[in-house]
């Protein structure tokens, strides 16, 4: 009775169950941060937002004066974070180059 096998030792056991869980939290939640360079397309100062352009993959990315190190201007060089926001990705931790 080969069905009746499959059930006798488990596939993953629970410590192999716990680090699949733990891996897919990291992927989940970013836990991997990885630095992306970019340039400043739009800086608002007095509204305090503006928006970063990849240079990676020419994706524009919405930064807010909050996750900003140093003071930027447009066309600058910098280095940022990607975050989840409320309404979308965030650049966060935007130093410039």
């Amino acid at each position: 009775m080969w069905p009746l096998k499959l059930f006798q030792k488990p596939v993953f056991t629970l410590k192999t169950f716990i680090i699949f869980v733990w891996l897919n939290n990291l992927l989940t939640y970013n836990l991997f941060i990885t630095m992306k360079t970019g340039t400043i397309k739009f800086f608002n100062v007095s509204k305090g937002y503006g928006f970063v352009k990849d240079d990676e993959t020419g994706q524009e990315v919405f930064v807010h004066a909050t996750g900003l190190i140093d003071q930027v201007r447009q066309d600058d060089k910098v280095t940022f974070e990607i975050a989840e926001g409320k309404k979308g990705l965030n650049a966060v931790n935007v130093k410039k180059v």
